[in-house]
Parts: C-alpha cells; sequence; structure tokens
C-alpha cells in the first residue's frame, strides 16, 4: 500500500513538534481575536454617540475577520487534536492509522493557514482605506 509518509518516518519527535508550532499559532489566533474584539466594543460605544456609515462599514469589515479567525481557529484546534491523536496512535503501535490522522491533521493546518492569508488581506485593505483617509485630510490641511 502506498503511504504519503512512511511508518518508519513517523515517530513521536514529528508530531510532537507540529504540536508545539500548532500551540503558538493558536496563541497568534487568540490574539487577534481579543484584539478584534477590543476594536468592535469601541466601535459599538462610538457607534451608539454617533450613528456614522463609516463605523458601520469598519464593523463588517470586522465581522468577516472574525468569521475567518473563528474558522482559523477550529481547523486549528482540530490539527492540534489530530495531532496528539497521532501521538496516541503511535504509542499503542497503530502506525499505519497514525500516518493518516497526521496527514488529515496537516491538511487542516493548512486550511488554517490558508484562512490566515486571507484574513491578513483583508486587514490589509482596511488598514490601506484608513491610510488613504489621513493622506486625503493632509492634502486639504496643507
Amino acid at each position: 500500500m502506498l503511504y504519503f509518509c512512511s511508518m518508519e518516518a513517523l515517530n513521536l519527535t514529528t508530531p510532537a513538534l507540529l504540536f508545539s508550532a500548532i500551540s503558538l499559532i493558536m496563541l497568534a489566533y487568540t490574539n487577534r481575536f481579543l484584539a478584534y474584539t477590543a476594536v468592535i466594543r469601541n466601535l459599538y460605544a462610538k457607534y451608539k454617540e454617533n450613528p456614522d456609515n463609516s463605523i458601520l462599514r469598519q464593523i463588517r469589515n470586522l465581522k468577516l475577520r472574525l468569521f475567518l479567525t473563528k474558522w482559523m481557529q477550529i481547523f486549528g484546534i482540530t490539527s492540534l487534536f489530530l495531532c496528539v491523536m497521532t501521538m496516541f496512535l503511535i504509542y499503542i503501535d497503530y502506525q499505519e492509522i497514525a500516518v493518516w490522522v497526521f496527514g488529515a491533521g496537516l491538511l487542516l493546518l493548512l486550511t488554517s493557514l490558508a484562512f490566515l492569508i486571507k484574513e491578513i488581506q483583508i486587514s490589509t485593505r482596511a488598514l490601506l482605506h484608513h491610510i488613504s483617509d489621513i493622506e486625503d485630510y493632509m492634502k486639504q490641511v496643507l
């Protein structure tokens, strides 16, 4: 049978290394989520004081970014779960199943990172709009 990874090459070290990397990625995702939470609460308070369409656009943008972050976290956590499951399967000597579970975990991690790329593109676009607004304001002042 053809394997994506030979059973001899997959030992406890491989998923253990990925385990720490995924944990760091999840920490970064959580920090992003907390930052969005603070910004949304701030924008909500501003909108309650002075309803403005630009605030609504920012909130819609953040809503999309939160949606992407949620899926980044879900795929990342599931990847971490499968990574731990792989270590357990190797420990109980179910090498063939461990290879497939590890492969599925890698695919989920790739999916999580793809969502991160999309979220970064949206974030960058939003910041470029702010920079453009500042530049327009500076042209008017000067």
